[in-house]
């Protein structure tokens, strides 16, 4: 290998060290014989095999589409119903039980290059490729990219290709005998074989175990060498312009090590050239090579920063192939320059995991993200945007692609990258362990390798972590016993995937789990996974046996997981559920509703806050302002602990199908009030009351890269707005820093705690504080006056409010299902209003909007 130090530097940088590019590089243009690469996505069909099929399938064939899956395909022929309604996830469980085939024809004629190679994206999941009926390889994970010679098995003209895939059930039932017994969460044994996980069900998930050419598949044919992979890692170096809370205005030196793999099919000298920001460099490959590292230094590059931090500056970078005078083939990626590291130093209130980015400590205000739809292939850029977007609107900095799931597609890393979302991933293992035996320690580690080397470029990534609750599971599931000595997944979390980040993304942190305690191992003794004193925890006991209140006796260093259930938006689960009468117990609500005694808990969690109603819309709406209540209460608490605490991370922000879960938006993409409780415990800048030391004080949290000063005032108050005591004091915070003021006696101890409650006010931020539940308290019947004002692109309804009222929310998917609200869950005293602006294009007026199933409140619930 021969490197040529020669860079080509932008002519604005003057006085930096540069070399000139060979003169016969520069001045001939030269020969393009890129490979050629054509989509296979086209023309195919899809046809039953062994199983439990219904005859009018039986000896159908089916048009199928590429990428796609069986359930989309039998459903677009009108073959099967939409599984997203009623019962119809038992019906089509056939599905799963059954081999299919999926055929297309194609023409191919020789003289497109020496080699010719089929490419498959991504296949769901054990198949058996054949080309003129000739195998030709065979695949057992999902979550890898294949590519399979084809040149001995094409011939001219047209080519059969099939790819036959094996039932998914029947599949992962023969791996648990061949891979022996080991723990897991679910009615299937998903640890057995490399599918999405919950592919099989959820809690939350419907159980699909579907099959399909789920990722796209190409034909791709070339000569002398192609670019294998481009896997450039941009580094920082000595920051010559910093700021200590962010804002962008950092500059510093980085460079771009760009790692080539090159494809081969000749001897001939080959040249790897890359370019970033003016910045050239080359590369020459004696024959027989097949790696390049192209280094590019460059001088001044701006720092990437997450979204409230500072701008994000990418950066392209250009690679290309060539032999002599030929250009062979281009890549381009995207970088960012960033630093992230991990602060897990010991203190003396335990062991902190705060994620430091460009020397900066980040609060996170994250959520768990799983696939967006059960089938997976159906999320493109737009769907991806779209939620990314309404996770901004939460004021959430992070998403963390949960374990269970999937390595999502290029686009949602880029839109991270692009908009300043902080992403952590899992590798795909969770709540189970995992057989470190091969066949199944040669897949994971080969899809580990695959998707690091294709994810490492993204600023935005900033966690790679080990496992989902398999540490947690290992150590307090009851899980040694029932492993007998097997292997279960520790030689992954521990020795396979930190070696694998080391070498393809250095500079990515990782964690062995989540939950996870720094430090030695459990069995080394070290802490157990999930102590609330040391690194990140997960919190459900408070769902599954205590009151959300309960979250306040919790003092986390960082929290990964929590959250409460909730329904789905009215015209979602009206729309999904079509049982007459409709009820919280009837037969499709307990389909569209997975968790273990759900609909128990909901009322357990509820009955302390409000009675439990007995009509199903003021049921629905009495769980879903639990759920918002819930996990404000949650999130102000972790936030007002700041900096002791530096995460939360809530379960969840998505759905990927209409049930009743723990999502802010749900399976069709519609908000929940979830979502807008989030985008006010995520607010930038939080007033919140909290117990402490026995009485209660205000946390004043300032998230932002500006200080916040002024007077703040706190009012104890009658439920008809007279101020009974007051207190007032100036408070000055920095950027990214938190002020706890304690209250006196004669504001925090009230009179009467049915009728009273504590406001407290810096700067038009406000928090409450309310002496008794709802359920206790006097709350009258709503009385409000309402207006509705025409706007471009919607409306304006003004709300005034005569009587206190708690939790005012519009719920306007109900006149229409398209529409959306600004805000939501906001508690108005005597006299106030509220404006709530609504997007939609369809006509709708006063009475619609302002109907008392629609305008809904705390209060109803009380005070029907």
């Amino acid at each position: 290998m021969t490197i040529h130090i020669d860079q080509t530097m932008p002519a604005d940088r003057a006085g930096s060290a540069s070399r000139a590019v060979s003169p016969d590089r520069a001045l001939i243009a030269p020969t393009v014989a890129h490979p050629i690469r054509r989509s296979l996505g086209a023309d195919w069909t899809v046809a039953s095999l062994d199983g439990p099929v219904p005859r009018e399938v039986r000896q159908a064939v089916i048009p199928a589409t590429v990428p796609g899956s069986v359930h989309t395909d039998l459903l677009a022929a009108g073959l099967i119903p939409d599984p997203y309604l009623d019962d119809n996830e038992h019906r089509l469980a056939w599905i799963g039980l059954t081999d299919w085939r999926y055929t297309k024809t194609f023409a191919w004629q020789p003289g497109g290059g020496t080699q010719t190679e089929l490419v498959f994206d991504g296949l769901d999941t054990i198949a058996s490729i054949e080309v003129n009926g000739h195998p030709i390889g065979e695949t057992r994970n999902m979550h890898r990219r294949y590519r399979f010679d084809l040149r001995p098995r094409l011939r001219a003209g047209l080519n059969e290709l099939t790819v036959t895939f094996r039932s998914p059930v029947r599949a992962a039932d023969a791996a648990s005998l061949d891979l022996g017994y080991r723990p897991h969460v679910n009615h299937h044994p998903y640890n057995a074989i490399r599918k999405m996980a919950c592919s099989f069900g959820w809690d939350w998930g419907i159980d699909t175990s579907t099959s399909g050419i789920w990722r796209p598949v190409t034909l791709e044919s070339w000569s002398v060498a192609r670019i294998e992979s481009v896997r450039p890692i941009a580094t920082v170096g000595g920051v010559s312009t910093s700021s200590t809370t962010g804002g962008g205005h950092g500059e510093t030196t980085g460079s771009v090590d760009v790692h080539v793999e090159i494809a081969r099919a000749g001897d001939e000298t080959l040249a790897v050239t890359a370019s970033v920001a003016g910045v050239t460099a080359t590369v020459e490959l004696a024959t027989g090579e097949t790696t390049a590292v192209v280094r590019l230094e460059l001088p001044g590059v701006a720092l990437w920063w997450p979204r409230g931090y500072g701008e994000q500056p990418l950066y392209d970078v250009d690679v290309t192939l060539s032999s002599a005078a030929t250009e062979l083939d281009t890549a381009t990626r995207r970088v960012g320059f960033r630093t992230v590291e991990f602060d897990t130093a010991p203190d003396d209130a335990g062991t902190p995991f705060t994620i430091v980015v460009n020397g900066l400590p980040v609060f996170v205000r994250g959520a768990n993200w799983i696939p967006d739809d059960a089938f997976p292939h159906r999320v493109d850029r737009a769907r991806y945007q779209h939620r990314i977007e309404q996770a901004e609107f939460a004021n959430i900095n992070l998403i963390r692609v949960w374990g269970g799931g999937i390595f999502e597609a290029d686009d949602f890393y880029e839109l991270c990258d692009e908009r300043g979302m902080l992403t952590w991933q899992d590798f795909l293992l969770a709540c189970a362990a995992y057989a470190e035996e091969a066949p199944l320690g040669d897949e994971i580690e080969a899809e580990a390798r695959d998707n690091v080397a294709r994810l490492a470029a993204h600023p935005s990534l900033v966690v790679f972590n080990g496992n989902n609750e398999n540490l947690w599971g290992h150590e307090e599931w009851n899980w040694k016993k029932r492993l007998d000595g097997k292997t279960w997944g520790a030689g992954y979390y521990y020795e396979v995937f930190p070696r694998i980040v080391a070498e393809l993304a250095p500079h990515i942190g990782y964690t062995p789990g989540s939950p996870f305690s720094p430090g030695p191992a459990p069995d080394d003794g070290g802490h157990t996974p999930n102590d609330q004193r040391h690194g990140t925890m997960h919190i459900w006991d408070l769902w599954n046996q205590r009151d959300y209140p309960d979250y306040r006796e919790y003092t986390p260093r960082f929290v990964a997981e929590f959250g409460w259930q909730g329904p789905p938006t009215w015209s979602t689960m009206t729309g999904s559920i079509s049982d007459s009468p409709l009820t919280p117990e009837s037969p499709g609500m307990l389909v569209h509703q997975k968790a273990m005694e759900g609909n128990v808990k909901l009322t357990d969690g509820l009955l302390a806050h409000y009675p439990l109603p007995d009509e199903i819309d003021a049921w629905h709406w009495a769980m879903s302002l639990n759920q918002a209540n819930a996990i404000s209460t949650a999130v102000e608490h972790f936030r007002s602990l700041q900096p002791h605490c530096m995460g939360s991370i809530v379960w969840q922000l998505n759905d990927c199908w209409p049930v009743t879960s723990w999502a802010a938006v749900d399976g069709y993409g519609r908000p929940k009030p979830l979502l807008y409780a989030l985008r006010h415990a995520y607010a930038d800048r939080l007033v919140t009351v909290q117990p402490r030391d026995g009485g209660l004080a205000v946390i004043v949290v300032n998230d932002s890269a500006e200080p916040w000063a002024g007077p703040l005032i706190v009012a104890r108050l009658t439920d008809t707005g007279t101020v009974l005591a007051e207190h007032s004091e100036q408070v000055t915070l920095p950027a990214r820093s938190t002020v706890t003021v304690p209250l006196p006696a004669s504001v925090a101890r009230p009179t009467d705690a049915a009728s009273e409650l504590l406001r407290a006010g810096l700067a038009g931020v406000r928090g409450h504080w309310f002496f008794a539940e709802p359920r206790d308290s006097h709350l009258s019947a709503p009385a409000l006056d309402t207006r509705l004002d025409r706007v471009e692109g919607g409306y304006r309804l003004t709300v005034t409010a005569h009587t206190l009222t708690r939790d005012l929310a519009l719920l306007v998917d109900k006149v229409d299902p398209a529409g959306t609200v600004d805000d939501m869950l906001v508690t108005l005293l005597p006299g106030e209003s509220s404006v709530f602006t609504v997007t939609s294009a369809a006509e709708l007026d006063l009475a619609a909007l302002s109907a008392p199933t629609v305008l809904r409140s705390g209060n109803q619930l009380v005070r029907p």
